[in-house]
């Protein structure tokens, strides 16, 4: 109707006068809808509501006094008034949006932790061992650790420590090692690269591969059957074109790490009884193995004590204010206990008290 240009005609018959106190009137009277605007055409608002503000009602056969055609128009205003009033009340009861029915979720989709959504359900299950934001000490949490480990295979139980450092400062870097008094659970293989008389005295030390640049020729090659290397200090010009290889996986000979050393002997027996290497990630947190699942909860705890005794005791000159912001524990496929920090710093194991 309103698309084109031509005006229509809506006939009302003379009843419709008569109703409003025109009982002369006997020729019908007609009502044009004529549009503001050329050629433009009724419209929707978003609300879905029909609108004719574009268009204005004139009346074509009227009375004397034109009461005919102000009481259509007002009556046609009021009308559009009360249905765009039900269409506003209606969307902020809707949200200013329209309602979508959606499916309730089942399942892992159901879950509220996003992360847990991926989760296994062994896992989900020995989750509910412990409070997700609970500080427990430390005897508690070995308990908890040593029921979480459920696999097929013995897990190694890891101690996670946040300090607050900043490692990109030099003043603020953490790199030590810890001699574990009851062991790591695990059989370390240790190569030796050294020269001359030396490399007798590493094979006598129980070394499982001991060699010189034969071995740097083979480890460039690939090979890496091996998970601790020992250096002697007059071999290290020659390792230094290892670095890009060994860097990365943790296997470069370094000072700090006990791994360049004149006394290879010792060396080789602190390794293969549980000597661990340690340092502090570009977020300042500290992972460490402290031994295994199947050990007993007190060499746990002599064990976790002696990492926690050699991070407090190697703290950087650069670290200020608290040092010890957070500690966990776990096993390697279970999930993670928080531990009460100043009952674990002030703890003392029985055999001592």
């Amino acid at each position: 109707m309103a698309a084109s240009g031509a005006s229509s005609t809506i006939k009302i018959l003379s009843i419709y006068s008569q109703e409003l106190d025109h009982p002369t009137t006997t020729t019908p009277s007609s009502l044009l809808f004529r549009s503001c605007t050329a050629r433009k055409p009724l419209f929707f608002t978003s609300a879905k509501t029909f609108s004719i503000y574009p268009l204005v009602l004139q009346c074509s056969s009227v009375s004397d006094n034109g009461r005919f055609s102000k009481s259509l128009v007002a009556a046609a205003l009021a009308t559009e008034a009360e249905v765009e009033e039900e269409a506003v009340e209606q969307q902020e009861t809707d949200g200013g949006g329209v309602a979508v029915v959606t499916k309730p979720k089942k399942g892992k989709a159901a879950l509220p932790l996003k992360r847990d959504r991926t989760r296994s359900k062994r896992f989900l299950e020995i989750q509910k061992l412990r409070e997700n934001k609970m500080d427990y000490d430390l005897k508690t949490a070995i308990s908890l650790l040593k029921q979480s480990a459920s696999t097929k295979f013995v897990e190694t139980a890891e101690a996670h420590f946040r300090l607050n450092i900043d490692p990109k400062y030099n003043d603020q870097q953490l790199r030590a090692t810890v001699n574990l008094p009851k062991g790591t659970g695990q059989t370390v293989k240790v190569a030796v690269l050294t020269q001359g008389e030396k490399f007798d005295e590493a094979k006598n030390a129980g070394a499982d591969l001991v060699g010189g640049e034969d071995l740097i020729a083979q480890i460039k090659g690939g090979f890496m059957d091996f998970d601790k290397l020992i250096a002697t200090p007059d071999m290290m010009p020659k390792v230094a074109s290892l670095g890009k290889i060994l860097g990365p996986r943790g296997l470069m000979p370094n000072p700090k790490a006990g791994t360049v050393t004149t006394n290879i002997p010792q060396a080789i027996e602190e390794f293969k009884k549980g000597k661990v290497e340690y340092r502090a990630d570009k977020t300042g947190i500290v992972h460490l193995p402290f031994g295994k699942v199947d050990f007993s909860e007190e060499d746990l705890v002599i064990n976790f004590i002696a990492a926690v005794k050699s991070v407090e005791a190697n703290k950087p000159s650069g670290a200020k204010g608290v040092y010890w912001k957070s500690a966990h524990i776990c096993s390697s496929m279970g999930p993670s206990i928080r531990l009460n920090v100043r009952d674990m710093l002030d703890y003392k194991p029985s055999s001592t008290a």
